[in-house]
């Protein structure tokens, strides 16, 4: 997870969602406790569940419900990680093999199936139909987004709007999903909940337009990652659209056969394209731009740690370099 004082906020509590984690994930198949243990134990910034805490406090909700919450969120997170992994062929993720590079991709699948139906298990114990609704909702839109984005593959076409309705759909909602139900499970007035669940659109925008920045302008140590794996995967992410755009007739042909051809042979021409185009500032404005107007959703909450907390989160992972 981010490590920030504001932060701090919510340790204990994330703490009690990594125990609730580790003791949920617990099956009698012995591979899908080793996976999933692999899993957590590489596990990333835990920032959805932090959406789903810091929302709920917000409104004056802690305690075991938000966190059994938390946990369904990053069991949904999980699944579709390793379905992608899947789907992308990757085989590195956060500097460490993907699970499918280390048990195949068959394993990956059915574990992440087993996540997907262990988080609706979950739900169920918090006897909330508005919970089982949004959730049921946004994974649905997740697996619609996932197929868009196939579609989108080695297409230089790919217009923005197109790449933003991947990116909402895909990234965004899970984050939306989040925040709103920390609203849900406070019992949070109907403009509140609204308010929560644009932030949480926003800022989950905001976060994959950092992403595809990062594919392209990152240190690959922190990365984790080899630069241009989505252009290698043939992904006509932003920077990539704005290039296309701007640039001259070879540039715009060079980044054409890159994305067609799925290959990352010229990655540094590509590089100096999105460098030269105006690609990457094109594109963390967008970012910033939407990270604003998630904040400005919290005018909504009553001030509070968790508020400021909410708004500093937005701004650390604009801000980061990985």
């Amino acid at each position: 997870m981010f490590s920030s004082p504001p932060l701090d906020i919510i340790a204990g509590e994330m703490r009690a969602v990594d125990e609730l984690i580790i003791d949920r994930l617990a099956s009698d198949v012995v591979l899908i406790n080793q996976m999933g243990h692999y899993i957590v134990r590489n596990g990333g910034k835990r920032l959805r569940p932090a959406l789903v805490l810091l929302s709920a406090g917000a409104c004056g909700k802690t305690g075991e419900d938000a966190h059994l919450l938390a946990a369904i969120v990053e069991f949904i997170h999980t699944a579709t990680l390793l379905h992608d992994d899947v789907v992308d062929e990757s085989t590195m993720r956060r500097g460490q093999e993907t699970a499918n590079a280390v048990w195949g991709n068959e394993a990956s699948v059915l574990v992440g199936d087993f996540l997907y139906s262990r988080s609706f298990e979950l739900m169920v114990e918090l006897k909330r139909m508005r919970v089982m609704d949004i959730f049921s909702h946004t994974t649905n839109l997740i697996a619609a987004g996932e197929v868009m984005q196939l579609m989108n593959i080695n297409d230089a076409e790919t217009s923005e709007e197109r790449y933003l309705q991947v990116i909402e759909r895909k990234t965004a909602i899970l984050f939306k999903a989040a925040s709103q139900l920390g609203g849900v499970i406070a019992d949070a007035e109907p403009a509140v909940e609204a308010a929560l669940a644009e932030y949480g659109l926003r800022f989950g925008v905001a976060f994959q337009l950092v992403d595809d920045v990062l594919d392209y302008a990152a240190n690959e140590q922190k990365l984790g990652k080899q630069l241009g794996d989505d252009l290698a995967e043939g992904k006509p992410t932003l920077p990539l659209i704005h290039a296309m755009r701007n640039g001259d007739e070879a540039q715009s042909a060079l980044i054409r056969q890159a994305i067609e051809e799925a290959s990352r042979d010229r990655i540094d021409e590509v590089l100096a394209v999105v460098r030269d185009t105006g690609a990457i500032d094109y594109t963390m404005d967008m970012a910033r731009r939407e990270a604003e107007k998630a904040k400005r959703q919290l005018e909504a909450l009553p001030r509070s740690g968790f508020r400021d907390a909410l708004a500093h989160l937005v701004d650390l992972a604009v801000g980061r370099e990985y």
